[in-house]
């Protein structure tokens, strides 16, 4: 898939392009699994990596990317044949570490989803998790700055639990 904008690194958020729920993703209840909205979430990321520098030929250099940790917020169902778009804006980085957040959105614009992840940079070697190359982290720092001034979402950083009683 690739991404309807020229230059996904100087938009603000990222948005992928059209995808489509598919028929094989729904459970029994008539809707998409919740497996799915993972799936989503991963292409859209696909498609910006590779104007980072992530995309797959990346991976023949000895490094990649892993997901360290991923929250799902499901707000909304999505079925079969829905047309969805997911943004992305990436909240924090440094030299190892770049903190995404996610939403995706039917095409008549309201959101089903969020996903908020912590990503690493790896040296396969190992695998360990290594400084990015001066410049995919130049193009990470780019992003940011083109991202700067979105505000905080709402629903990032958010942590899950049980409220007890006192």
């Amino acid at each position: 898939m690739q991404s309807e904008i020229s230059d996904p690194l100087n938009v603000a958020p990222f948005r992928s392009s059209v995808m489509t729920v598919r028929p094989e993703w729904l459970d029994y209840n008539g809707h998409m699994n919740m497996a799915y909205y993972g799936v989503l979430f991963d292409e859209a990321a696909d498609e910006i990596y590779t104007g980072l520098g992530f995309g797959p030929e990346y991976q023949k250099t000895g490094f990649t990317t892993y997901t360290a940790e991923f929250h799902i917020c499901y707000l909304r169902e999505l079925h079969q044949g829905d047309p969805v778009i997911v943004t992305l804006q990436l909240l924090d980085f440094d030299e190892k570490r770049f903190h995404i957040y996610q939403e995706i959105h039917h095409a008549d614009g309201w959101c089903a989803a969020t996903g908020e992840s912590m990503g690493l940079h790896i040296d396969q070697s190992g695998p360990r998790v290594a400084p990015m190359p001066t410049d995919i982290l130049a193009r990470v720092r780019a992003l940011h700055k083109a991202h700067g001034h979105l505000p905080w979402p709402e629903r990032a950083g958010r942590s899950i639990g049980i409220k007890r009683k006192q």
